[in-house]
């Protein structure tokens, strides 16, 4: 795990319902493992990224040409005050320089910028350090991220950046570790394992620790897969020892709780939840409050997804689904606010927050500001907790009618439980708006996000239906719906599936309205970024990055690239010169994923590579009854799907992760040495011996090589009826 080092660094310019509850510290000793593994000799904090909590709280007025936390600064409100890029002159913004950092992983990062260097990460977790003006590569840490998590994770790996503070940056990976490493050589400073029995089994993690008040924050990834129960844990930033954890979901009530908030929130639950970990993950949003001494978690979601299988009779399920204050010093809760009582849907609360001042009913309040994936936008106050005003921000909602301003709880549909009978519900478990950046504008009191009107159908599991019995799978996802062939039957009898949305908005949280609203091409896009010059900055998902009016939202320039965003943006000034940045993931196998920053006059020119259609070859027999088809068909939705995507459209495209109908006789021929003894494990691909045996290997490759066939004939169907 030694850094590769290129270049010394050119520059280094260092510059100066809601319940208010208190709960005691959790009163733990940091087992072996969590302890922080030091270097031999102990290493200076390093003069370059000297970024401390004062710096951050005045970087948007002191030195908005940098970008050195997470948000921008801890308010995270994503806002740039640079001037020279404008709309008059945005149509010369061009290519700076670009550089490729990532292949098959998911591109998330916010690239920070101080005193000249960026640092940004791919999804298995490498830092690079680049010299921000030239792209070129100062030094590169490799965490050495084990390739097997894989199997742990909801998809592909992903990290959403680092956290940069006294000297040093700090970086969580795919497989559940936290590094401290010296900002001026990439070397590492210390290492902790993040995991602690009470989390049950392993877990990913794919969010930017923040560092504020001289500790470190993380969370875990998402609670899709195996057992899973959520908590944060706050870090010495010094030395790596534990200072206290705060859990999110209550644990085996037969056992002390850690903490008084796990006792309140045991009493909502039902059955036995903690046999599941029940999920609860805080996978991205933590915003340090340093006006209140706070740290606001947002937290994921219910494992398994229906409350009838992991809390059966229960209540609220506390705290999924909401925003929690804790005080940073004593990890003592503050208040709390759930935004989905009795989550069904994995509706997370773990969308970006945003910290502001606002005048609302004539008194002037401090309030945060959320649009998680349930289709509502709140505005909280964030001194105790009370809720200010909940809007719809999308049409596509029907979960639930609207939020009850005297309860502070959403008014459900009574069938959105899906207990009888399957549903395509509004938002799907994606959200109407995930974790993509929001970028709020003080002067206007507008926010700017992106969203979609997107479906899923929900039905609970099949097996659970019969028996009663859920079983958590060892590797996979473990969701507690529908799948294959059983779904499909119960879609078709459910009706059409509602039609896909994607929308760009200028939205007051205070009134509910959209100042203005425009649809995109497609239904996944990247976050937004706005400045006081009246631009909006958004990479689509169609791999084009557009400048839009924020007046009128109104398009006014856009550059195309090969690949996808579904990335945050920045900007940053260095010697004169406004930047603008984000990452791009890779689309096919000629593109890696890549930063890509622009400037006024920018010349450059971004590799261009085609989008390849892959032919299907022809499949080799494969004698299986419908019976094991059916069987393989469950068996790929549940271990391959995650990485290999759901099988059943008609177009094929070569992307990082290969589409398994298009798998040439050569790979059928290795086959069982792929999929159990896990040969291609160093690209990522893990072995599931253990897990699956020969013959349900063997049904999904029926599956597989049954629906290569099909589109195979609509193909040859298409060209007879065309010649």
């Amino acid at each position: 795990m030694m850094p590769k080092i290129l270049d010394p660094l050119s520059r280094c310019v260092i510059t100066g319902l809601v319940i208010t509850f208190l709960s005691s510290c959790a009163d733990e000793s940091p087992s072996t493992r969590e302890r922080s593994q030091q270097t031999p000799e102990p290493i200076v904090a390093s003069s370059v990224g000297n970024v401390d909590d004062a710096r951050i709280i005045a970087a948007s007025t002191n030195e908005p040409g940098s970008w050195l936390a997470y948000g921008q600064t801890y308010k995270e409100q994503r806002f740039s005050m640079l001037t020279q890029i404008d709309k008059d002159n945005v149509s010369n913004l061009g290519l700076a320089w670009t550089k490729a950092i990532g292949s098959m992983e998911r591109m998330q990062a916010t690239p920070l910028v101080v005193d000249g260097v960026m640092y940004v990460t791919n999804g298995l977790s490498v830092v690079y350090a680049i010299d921000a003006i030239s792209g070129n590569e100062i030094w590169t840490f490799d965490p050495q991220t084990d390739r097997s998590y894989i199997q742990y994770a909801f998809d592909l790996p992903t990290n959403r950046g680092v956290a940069v503070y006294k000297g040093r940056v700090y970086v969580a990976t795919f497989d559940g570790r936290l590094f401290a490493i010296n900002a001026s050589n990439g070397e590492k400073v210390w290492e902790v394992d993040t995991w602690h029995p009470s989390a049950l089994d392993r877990f990913n993690i794919t969010g930017a620790p923040k560092a504020a008040a001289g500790k470190i924050y993380i969370g875990q990834g998402s609670s899709e897969s195996r057992r899973r129960r959520g908590y944060v844990t706050a870090y010495d930033a010094d030395t790596g020892e534990l200072d206290w954890r705060f859990y999110l979901v209550p644990g085996d009530p037969s056992k002390p709780f850690e903490h008084p908030a796990m006792e309140l929130a045991a009493k909502t639950w039902g059955g036995e939840w903690w046999k599941f970990g029940g999920g609860g993950t805080a996978w991205n949003s933590l915003v340090y409050d340093e006006e209140l001494n706070s740290l606001y978690i947002g937290v994921g979601n219910g494992a398994p997804w229906p409350r009838a299988i992991r809390s059966p009779g229960g209540g609220d399920d506390l705290f999924l689904t909401a925003i929690v204050s804790v005080n940073v010093e004593t990890g003592r809760m503050n208040w709390y606010y759930q935004t989905t009582p009795g989550d069904n849907w994995d509706y997370s609360s773990a969308m970006d927050m945003t910290l502001t001042e606002m005048e609302v009913d004539g008194v002037l309040r401090k309030v945060l500001l959320q649009a998680p994936k349930n289709g509502f936008f709140y505005v909280i106050d964030r001194t105790d907790g009370a809720l200010l005003r909940a809007h719809p921000y999308t049409e596509g909602i029907n979960w639930a009618t609207h939020i009850d301003m005297e309860t502070g709880r959403p008014v459900e549909n009574p069938e959105a439980r899906y207990e009888e009978n399957g549903h395509w519900m509004l938002p799907a478990n994606a959200g109407a708006h995930n974790w993509e950046p929001q970028s709020w504008d003080q002067a206007r009191g507008i926010m700017y996000f992106y969203y979609h009107d997107y479906p899923n159908f929900y039905s609970l599991d099949e097996a659970f239906v019969k028996t009663g019995v859920y079983k958590i799978r060892p590797r996979g996802l473990s969701l507690g719906i529908g799948e294959g062939e059983y779904r499909r039957a119960l879609e078709a009898k459910a009706g059409p599936r509602p039609e896909s949305k994607g929308y760009i908005t200028a939205f007051d949280p205070l009134t509910g309205q959209h100042k203005w609203r425009h649809r995109l091409d497609v239904d996944f896009n990247g976050g937004v970024l706005a400045t006081t010059t009246g631009l909006l900055f958004q990479g689509e998902g169609n791999g084009r990055f557009t400048a839009r009016d924020t007046d009128t939202g109104e398009p006014i320039w856009s550059y195309e690239t090969s690949g996808r965003f579904s990335s945050s943006l920045i900007n940053y000034m260095i010697d004169g010169v406004q930047y603008v940045a984000t990452v791009v993931s890779g689309n096919n196998y000629d593109l890696r994923g890549s930063v890509v920053v622009f400037k006024l006059g920018g010349d450059q020119v971004m590799a261009s590579t085609e989008q390849r259609k892959l032919q299907i070859p022809e499949q080799p027999t494969v004698e299986a009854s419908e019976a094991t088809i059916q069987q393989g068909d469950a068996l790929y939705h549940a271990h391959c799907a995650t990485c290999h995507r759901g099988i059943g459209v008609t177009s094929i495209v070569a992307t990082a992760v290969p589409d398994l109908r298009a798998m040439t006789r050569d790979t059928h021929d290795q086959y069982t040495d792929i999929v159990l003894q896990g040969s291609r494990l160093d690209k990522g691909m893990t072995g599931f011996k253990g897990t699956l045996d020969d013959d349900q290997a063997e049904a999904i490759r029926a599956f597989v090589v049954s629906e290569a066939n099909k589109i195979r004939e609509r193909r040859e169907d298409i060209r007879n009826r065309f010649n």
